[in-house]
């Protein structure tokens, strides 16, 4: 059964991009074997430490959002583990509603995108049909609700705020 996690983990500041490269393939490899996904790769970069860890007080801060296994959990922590560029790491388990939640508004994200890449032949389209008459604005503004003299006395002042020195 596959569930959302999230992956943390904090790498030694002096590694290079390289070796980030490797963990981050090798990470991608025990998904990919067990048969999970990896949503989302975060990169915060270079931040400095609350507290020192390994005579360390900066780091390499990477977060990762995967659809997992709970056996493939078990093999990236030993991975991780064992890792000696890995100062700290964590996995949890993400909540499912907001999981759920941020996929509908990526879904909508990506419907919007695509509307906006037809709506640009469609603006082509409109810019060769005739603009309407200066007649039918004027009645369209004067459609708007405008308020009488006696409707304004019902409506309450406004909260004015007295300052004392």
């Amino acid at each position: 059964m596959n569930r959302d996690y999230e992956l943390g983990f904090i790498l030694n500041p002096e590694v290079s991009e390289e070796e980030i490269r490797a963990i981050l393939g090798r990470i991608e490899q025990i998904v990919a074997h067990h048969g999970g996904q990896i949503v989302k790769v975060n990169h915060w970069g270079r931040r400095h430490l609350e507290y020192p860890i390994e005579r360390h007080r900066d780091g390499y801060y990477i977060f990762i959002d995967m659809i997992l296994t709970p056996e493939t959990v078990i093999e990236l922590e030993r991975m991780l583990r064992v890792s000696e560029t890995v100062l700290r790491h964590m996995v949890r388990k993400r909540d499912s509603k907001v999981v759920q939640k941020e996929r509908q508004e990526r879904e909508e994200r990506e419907a919007r995108a695509a509307a906006a890449a037809t709506a640009p032949a469609e603006d082509k389209a409109e810019e060769q049909a005739p603009e309407p008459a200066a007649e039918e604005a004027v009645e369209a503004t004067e459609e708007t609700p405008v308020l009488s003299e006696e409707e304004m006395s019902d409506v309450p002042p406004a909260i004015e705020e007295s300052i004392e020195a």
